[in-house]
């Protein structure tokens, strides 16, 4: 799905705080980009300077684990914040890389850009808790999720909330990120589509 980039930045910086002056002040502080198919918002080892709000495409955060296996740890959708807030926040080297899985456009704040507008906007500072702490719970409902709930339980819920990524992903990707084998998601997908029919 294609969004301007004024339906982006005002669904993303959704706050009862923020006025219209402070909403105009953070939209002129994006600038937009392009990532082509392949390539990487951020790499491992990189500190990251930036973050994106995406218009268009998808992407995906990974890790390469102790056997050397590529391991999704998450996707992003349009409207949504493409970052990677440990390397951004603590200045440190990224641990996983986020790579463009189609052409994207985005919209770019850069980290000290987002500093200067935190430390003047106190309705910003409020957005910035409040995204930060939901952030939180949905990391928090994924790391439970992937020890009490089913892999097809996971796969069901990916569908209802995200069905364009259960649609236009790679099915390696997807399994990866919901801890299973290929083989595995492909047999839930079977069991699915007879249960349908």
């Amino acid at each position: 799905m294609q969004y301007t980039s004024r339906q982006v930045l005002e669904q993303i910086y959704q706050h009862p705080a923020l006025l219209s002056e402070d909403l105009q002040a953070i939209f002129e502080a994006h600038k937009p980009v392009s990532v082509s198919k392949g390539e990487y918002f951020l790499k491992t080892g990189q500190v990251a300077q930036s973050y994106f709000c995406l218009l268009s495409g998808i992407a995906r955060s990974y890790a390469i684990d102790y056997e050397a296996n590529d391991i999704t740890t998450a996707f992003f959708s349009p409207a949504e914040i493409v970052i990677d807030v440990v390397s951004l926040f603590q200045r440190s080297p990224a641990q996983e890389n986020i790579q463009a899985l189609s052409n994207c456009t985005a919209l770019q704040i850069d980290f000290v850009d987002f500093q200067r507008l935190f430390h003047a906007c106190d309705a910003f500072s409020e957005w910035g808790r409040a995204w930060m702490v939901q952030a939180l719970f949905q990391l928090k409902k994924r790391s439970v999720s992937m020890i009490t709930d089913t892999a097809k339980d996971r796969y069901i819920s990916l569908q209802a909330q995200h069905p364009h990524i259960a649609q236009q992903v790679a099915l390696k990707y997807i399994a990866t990120y919901l801890g299973i084998t290929d083989t595995s998601l492909s047999r839930i997908r079977n069991e699915l589509s007879k249960c349908r029919h």
